[in-house]
Order: C-alpha cells, then sequence, then structure tokens
C-alpha cells in the first residue's frame, strides 16, 4: 500500500495527484524548482523538498535528485504525472532498485515505446495499422543525396518526428526535396533539447487527418481495457489546444475497432497503468498508429468526464497491485466532455510563449465547468517551462451543451497580467465550422487564428472600458497626489478636459473627460458620452455609459489595463504623453521577440543575407523560434552568442540594407 507519495512533477498535474492522494489518505511530497518556490502546488503537498536550479536539466529531470527527495521525506511511491521523467525508463528502474514504486507502466514498456520507430514495428507485428517510415540515421545526415532519395520512396509530403518524446516538438512538415535537409537539422536540435535525444524519423503525412487516441488501463493481473476515445485534432505547431469526448467522428463500430487496436497495443508490450494509444483517422475512416505515451496524458480529464472515473485513483491502486477497479470494466459514456488548455502566449505574434506576472486569475464557477490549475494570483510566469496555465474542462449532456457552457465560463475567465491564447480559444468554441464538428488537424491552416483571436468588440463596450480605465487611473493618481482634493492634470482653465491616449490592438484612441462629482462628460475616439460612477473600488468600476450600468474589472501592469466587463475584454496600453530617452532601437534592428535562450546563430558580421534567411534562433518554453532577416541587406552587428539568456526586446542583430552599409 502507498502510504506518502512524492509527486515528480509541477503546475496544474503536480496540483491534480495531490488532490487525489489526500482524497485516499495519502500523503504528499512535492519537489520544485527556484522558480516554483511559491507555487500552489508546492504549498499544497503535505511536504516539498527544493531542486536547485531552474532550468529542467537542472530541476524536473534529475531522477537522482528526485529519488533522494523520496529517500529523505520517507515517500515509498513516485507519480511522474507527464512529460519530464514520466517515460523514461531508466529512471523507472531507478525507482525499483532505491525500492520505491513507480506509479506508471514497467520499465519494458516505455522501452519499447520510448522509440518511434520500434513502437511501429511491434505494432506492425501486433496487427495494428501503421504508416510506412524511415530512421534518419548518421549516413543519411552525412550524404544529403541519399537522405533525399531514401525520402523520395515515402512520396511527399513527409512528417519529419522525434522519435522519442512527444507534445509535438521536434515536428516538422516537409513538402518539397529542398526543405528537408534544414527541417530534419532543426527538429534534431529541438528533440535533443526537450528530450535528450536527437534522433528523428521520417514517415508519410496523411492530409487533414483527424488525430484520435484512446485511453487504455491495464493491471498487473494481465487485463487490460479500453475507456473510449478522445479527439485531439485542434493543435497550434502540432500541440493540441483542445481535446473532446467522444469524437463525433467515431461511431460505435469504429469505436469498437479503435478500442480493439488499442487493447491489442497494450498487450503486446505488457502495459501496466494508465496509457493511450494515439492514432490518426483519414477522411476514408482508415485509422493508423501513431504513438503509445506511456503515461497520463494531459488531456485525461475529458475521459474522466464522460465515464465518472478518477483515473489518478485508479493509477494508484494499480501501483499497489490491486486488479483493475469493476467501475473501469463497467464503464460507459454519459454526456460529452470538451478541454481547453489556457497557454500564456501571443497568437498574433505567432504563438510566442508569454511571459509575466498573473496578477489575477479566475474562472466563473459555473454548471459543469472543473479547471486544474498550475497558477494563483501573483504566479510568475517564465521562461523555462511549457506555458500551459491552466484546464478548463466543460461536461454536458451534448457536444452543444458543452461547447456552450465552456464557451460561457472562457469568455469571463480572467488571467490579467500574462498574455495568454484566451481569445483564440473562446473564438474557436463559437465558430460554426468547430460547432459543426468538422474539424481535422488542419483547421487552425483554414482558420487564422488571429481573425479567431479579435472578434468584433462593440464600439460602446470598448468605450465603457478605456473611460473605466482612465477613471480608475485618475483615481489612483489622486488617492498618491500631494492635494488629493484636485483632480489630476488640474489645471486653472475650467474648460480643459482631461486627456489620455490608449493603444488597443495597435490603433492608438484617444479619451478626453471632465468629471463633476460622480457625473462625467467625455469623449473616446471622438465619440461623445455621458456618464455617472456609482463606484470604484480596488479595481472595480461600476459605471453607467449612455444609460447602460455595467461593472468593469481593471487590472493596471505598469502601463498596461486588463479590462473586462459587458462580456467582453480589453487590453489597453497608455500611450506616454513623451517617449523615453533611448526607448527606439537602431534602423533594421532584430530584437528578440520573446525572453529566451540563443540556441544558435547563424550568420556573422558582414554576412549577406536575403529576405527570410534564418539570423538566429531562440529557444524559449522548450520551443525552438528562428529569427530571419525582414528584408535583402548585410548583417553589420551580431549582439547576441549561443547559450546566452536574452530578454524580450533585446537587439540580437542589426541588419543594413543593401547600399546603407558604411
Amino acid at each position: 500500500m502507498v502510504t506518502k507519495l512524492l509527486i515528480a512533477n509541477r503546475g496544474e498535474i503536480a496540483s491534480r495527484i495531490i488532490r487525489t492522494a489526500h482524497e485516499l489518505d495519502i500523503a504528499t511530497v512535492a519537489v520544485f524548482s527556484d522558480p516554483d518556490a511559491d507555487a500552489p502546488f508546492a504549498r499544497e503537498a503535505d511536504e516539498a523538498v527544493r531542486l536547485p536550479g531552474a532550468t529542467p536539466t537542472e530541476t524536473y529531470l534529475r531522477g537522482d535528485l528526485v529519488i533522494a527527495a523520496a529517500q529523505r521525506t520517507g515517500a515509498d511511491a513516485i507519480h511522474p504525472g507527464y512529460g519530464f521523467l514520466s517515460e523514461n525508463a531508466d529512471f523507472a528502474r531507478a525507482c525499483a532498485d532505491a525500492g520505491i514504486t513507480f506509479v506508471g507502466p514497467p520499465p519494458d514498456a516505455i522501452d519499447a515505446m520510448g522509440s518511434k520507430t520500434r513502437a511501429k514495428e511491434l505494432m506492425d507485428k501486433a496487427g495494428v495499422p501503421v504508416l510506412p517510415g524511415l530512421v534518419i540515421d548518421a549516413d543519411l545526415l552525412a550524404d544529403g543525396g541519399q537522405l533525399s532519395q531514401a525520402a523520395a520512396d515515402l512520396a511527399f509530403p513527409l512528417l519529419v518526428k522525434a522519435a522519442y518524446g512527444g507534445g509535438g516538438r521536434g515536428m516538422r512538415i516537409v513538402r518539397q526535396v529542398d526543405e528537408l535537409a534544414e527541417a530534419v537539422a532543426g527538429a534534431q536540435r529541438e528533440a535533443a533539447s526537450a528530450f535528450g535525444n536527437a534522433t528523428v524519423f521520417l514517415e508519410h503525412y496523411v492530409e487533414r487527418p483527424r488525430h484520435i487516441e484512446v485511453q487504455i488501463f491495464a493491471d498487473q493481473h494481465g487485463n487490460a481495457v479500453h475507456l473510449f476515445e478522445r479527439e485531439c485534432s485542434i493543435q497550434r505547431r502540432y500541440q493540441k489546444i483542445i481535446e473532446e469526448a467522444p469524437s463525433v467522428a467515431v461511431d460505435d463500430e469504429l469505436r469498437e475497432r479503435l478500442g480493439s487496436a488499442a487493447v491489442a497495443a497494450a498487450n503486446a508490450i505488457g502495459y501496466v497503468g494508465a496509457g493511450t494509444v494515439e492514432f490518426v483517422l483519414d477522411q476514408q475512416g482508415q485509422f493508423f498508429f501513431l504513438e503509445v505515451n506511456t503515461r497520463l496524458q494531459v488531456e485525461h480529464p475529458v475521459t474522466e468526464e464522460i465515464t465518472g472515473l478518477d483515473l489518478v485513483r485508479a493509477q494508484l491502486l494499480v501501483a499497489e497491485g490491486a486488479p483493475l477497479p469493476d467501475e473501469l470494466r463497467q464503464a460507459r459514456i454519459n454526456g460529452h466532455a470538451i478541454e481547453v488548455r489556457l497557454y500564456a502566449e501571443d497568437v498574433p505574434a505567432g504563438f510566442l510563449p508569454a511571459t509575466g506576472t498573473v496578477h489575477h486569475f479566475e474562472v466563473p464557477a459555473l454548471t459543469g465547468i472543473r479547471v486544474d490549475s498550475g497558477i494563483a494570483d501573483g504566479s510568475v510566469i517564465g521562461v523555462h517551462y511549457d506555458p500551459m496555465l491552466a484546464k478548463v474542462i466543460a461536461h454536458g449532456p451534448t457536444r452543444a451543451d458543452a461547447i456552450r457552457r465552456l464557451g460561457r465560463a472562457l469568455a469571463r475567465t480572467r488571467v490579467d497580467g500574462v498574455t495568454t491564447n484566451r481569445e483564440l480559444l473562446v473564438g474557436i468554441l463559437r465558430e460554426e465550422e468547430f460547432r459543426a464538428g468538422a474539424i481535422d488537424t488542419g483547421y487552425l491552416n483554414r482558420h487564422d487564428p488571429v481573425a479567431l483571436s479579435t472578434p468584433a468588440l462593440p464600439d460602446d463596450v470598448l468605450a465603457t472600458h478605456l473611460l473605466a480605465a482612465t477613471l480608475t487611473d485618475a483615481t489612483r493618481r489622486r488617492a498618491n497626489a500631494v492635494l488629493p482634493t484636485l483632480p489630476p492634470g488640474w489645471r486653472n482653465v475650467p474648460t480643459e478636459a482631461q486627456r489620455t491616449v490608449l493603444e488597443v490592438a495597435g490603433r492608438a484612441i484617444e479619451v478626453r473627460y471632465r468629471q463633476y462629482g460622480n457625473r462625467v462628460e467625455a469623449s473616446v475616439d471622438g465619440r461623445a458620452l455621458e456618464a455617472l460612477v456609482h463606484r470604484i473600488d480596488a479595481g472595480l468600476v461600476d459605471i453607467t455609459v449612455d444609460g447602460v450600468r455595467a461593472t468593469v474589472y481593471v487590472t493596471r501592469d505598469g502601463a498596461v489595463f486588463h479590462l473586462d466587463g459587458r462580456g467582453a475584454s480589453t487590453v489597453a496600453r497608455e500611450v506616454p504623453r513623451f517617449v523615453e530617452p533611448g526607448a527606439n532601437v537602431a534602423p533594421g534592428s532584430l530584437v528578440a521577440p520573446m525572453p529566451g535562450t540563443v540556441v544558435r546563430v547563424v550568420v556573422e558580421e558582414g554576412a549577406t543575407v536575403t529576405t527570410g534567411d534564418v539570423v538566429l534562433v531562440l529557444e524559449a518554453m522548450k520551443m525552438e523560434h528562428t529569427v530571419t532577416a525582414p528584408q535583402d541587406g548585410v548583417v553589420v552587428e551580431i549582439n547576441a552568442r549561443q547559450g546566452q539568456t536574452v530578454d524580450g526586446g533585446h537587439v540580437l542583430a542589426v541588419l543594413a540594407a543593401d547600399g546603407e552599409q558604411s
């Protein structure tokens, strides 16, 4: 029996596991890196042990430190969650050698599925449909012509994939042979960084597929079941952002075939515990094996919601040696569930990871809504880890019900202080093709993410938000003023209105107002308004504008306002009256789009580049981001070196257009 459980993970999954462990009266131990010292999960555990350092390599990937923490605290089991050490067979063996129960499959099963190429061979022998592929070895890398010839036998388009690991990292689509070498090289670098192994392989890329996965569960007594499928086709950069169960594309007959194939996969490798068999489903209804994730999946809550199961509880019971619980053997589908992943990322900037401090986080408590979160007010989002902040899950009698509930909850969710993909998620949930279930992995190629993220905001709502921001700021300045009885910016010219310029989505909007007690005469973008202020208190503005009363929640982060009210949200930046000295960068400067680490400098000073050439490669939150030349020219400065950590806005290089360099 497990009496004390160490969770070798962080964020929302650590909190999720701690919650179930406590329900089973199992004491818990957290491990935390320096950036996570004040994270919610570290406080929720009964005990916590510091892993010195910040990067995953220094901390959560150090199996020796994790086992030492378990021994120091007397933990008799370790749950790895997902990512990090969850699919590391050597770590599972080290746990066994230390006399600690590893809550996961046997090391041999992890080994068998750790290599996607070996996994495909085993699945083929077990009768599970697979796609043909090609491993990229040293000989092929050394001979570009041989690589191109070998790839041609598979037929384009091709998918370059990391042989070890998942999450879309180390993955590239190649449509032409001249793109292959660079795609393979980039995939190798990303795979080595994320998984510690640079091996990649090629396989034919199925156009417009659905990504369908099947939850499996097995015990130590040879019993295995499937718990139905999940639809995971809404993806960005090959990473899932919306998952649901069941899939609208799967009928009872296909569900039976998928489930049987998944159980055959589990039996072929002697699987134990929770796992997921992933398939690609083509437009003709044929499915092909992708991989087995030998761990709990990020999206496991949708399976829990439609079955009423607690998969972490089942994991712990099976790890103790119990046979599959009856509720798993007798599971049935009840209703529909949808999960969205709330990421700290800038969608209009190309899904760049975002950093910052979460000043306020709140998801409304609505019927059928579940939140698995790793953040709280004050959480700092840095560059070292995956940018997922929380998962919001809706369950309803039908898919339409679940979509409506989730859309409403997300639209009213507040995540102030950091840029997120919330608006994109809401846009997808309200888009007609998604609502009709006509989706595939190319959904966000057909639907512009920026357009989905920027719904039309009525002028009167925007005006209410901006006026509320301006009045809140005025109240703050008045409270801090030497003569607080005078309005901010007071002059002895009574007709002079107060003026502020706010920038919203690149658009500068002027706000002018005069305040007479609670009454306000204002203009927003030239539109005259009459307003009555009922209350301004602690970031809350209760205001009537042109006869419509609403509450607007205002959070200020430096010059940025986060505004929520009248069923919509706005992020506005105050435009300073005077430009700060040194605020401008030299023409032709290539700046870091986000904080990160320079992993490769491709060019040297004096090099001639053409539009689109790669100048540098940054890594942030375990993903690579290329910085390319915006025009033809000459590189006159390089201000970064490999391995250097840079802030967002750091000038990495300076490019002079042809004929401009001195």
